[in-house]
């Protein structure tokens, strides 16, 4: 079972990621009162574009091409840490949330100087706003990691967000709902969601993610578009290990983080349904009631 742990880990870590997005798209499709595509449509175009030919700009350098390459491999490691199904992450050691988060923002970077390396005024405007927001996002998430482990007195993932979640929730449940809250606020933004972000619109004035990626395709784009179902992957890990602590070794926590990875998926789909997308002058208060949740979920567990 050692053995085949990290294989079933990598493998549901490779395979899981697009199934969101098709989840959410089918979610949206059908508060539309449409069929919509189907779930897997996201494998298909993934396919699609990886078949595709690389076409770059004669203006861009290495830097546009690293980016989708960071881009999605900064995720799959950020990824290996997080404690999939039961046992420990295939990597883990103290602090290594911190690592999670820089390398979440390493591909942040990386897609930022892509966009910047294309000279496009576009892109350079995405990139600003993109900069500006993580600025208020990452404390948000930094400081809910730390919520929970304080509580539970780990400084790894696979220690604050594994069994021992569940002992710890009838005394700081009030702190864990507050950051649980906060995180999903956090996981809206980073991924560029609705209300913060739009990514099904086409209007370069209103996008930030989006405009980034406007001169990437083919293998390039398919690469970004794993990356970020990666990225949304991630952070709804992490979210059903601290909403659903199942402490029974088993196929229980394997159910569970996929009925959870799906709930999260229609729960994104019902909220782009029913929210309209914030004013960018709006973003910031948004982003900063995430901190105070995260705040507030730290200052609970000061005894």
């Amino acid at each position: 079972m050692d053995i085949v742990r990290p294989i079933l880990q990598a493998l549901f870590i490779l395979a899981v990621p697009p199934i969101m997005l098709g989840v959410i798209v089918k979610t949206k499709a059908q508060f539309a009162g449409r069929v919509g595509p189907p779930v897997l449509q996201p494998y298909y175009d993934l396919a699609k574009l990886l078949r595709k030919r690389s076409v770059f700009s004669r203006t861009t350098t290495w830097v546009f091409r690293a980016g989708p390459v960071i881009g999605v491999t900064a995720p799959l490691i950020a990824a290996a840490f997080i404690p999939i199904g039961d046992g420990d992450a295939m990597v883990s050691f103290d602090g290594d949330f911190l690592v999670v988060a820089y390398l979440l923002g390493l591909a942040r970077f990386f897609t930022m100087a892509a966009a910047l390396d294309t000279g496009s005024a576009f892109e350079g405007m995405g990139a600003a706003r993109e900069a500006t927001f993580a600025c208020i996002a990452e404390p948000a998430f930094v400081m809910g990691l730390l919520a929970i482990a304080r509580a539970n007195h780990a400084l790894s993932l696979s220690g604050f967000l594994g069994p021992s979640v569940a002992a710890h929730w009838p005394h700081d449940g009030p702190s864990f709902v507050l950051v649980a809250a906060g995180l999903f606020v956090v996981m809206l933004a980073e991924n560029c969601r609705l209300p913060v972000d739009d990514p099904s619109t086409h209007l370069e004035l209103t996008m930030i993610h989006e405009v980034m990626v406007l001169d990437h395709g083919g293998p390039a784009l398919g690469f970004i578009s794993y990356g970020a179902a990666v990225k949304l992957f991630v952070f709804a890990a992490m979210l059903i290990r601290l909403v659903i602590p199942i402490t029974e070794p088993g196929w229980a926590i394997w159910l569970a983080l996929a009925g959870g990875t799906i709930a999260i998926s229609i729960a994104i789909g019902v909220v782009e349904s029913t929210v309209a997308r914030l004013r960018l002058t709006h973003v910031p208060a948004f982003l900063l009631a995430a901190c105070l949740l995260c705040a507030l979920g730290v200052v609970l567990l000061v005894r």
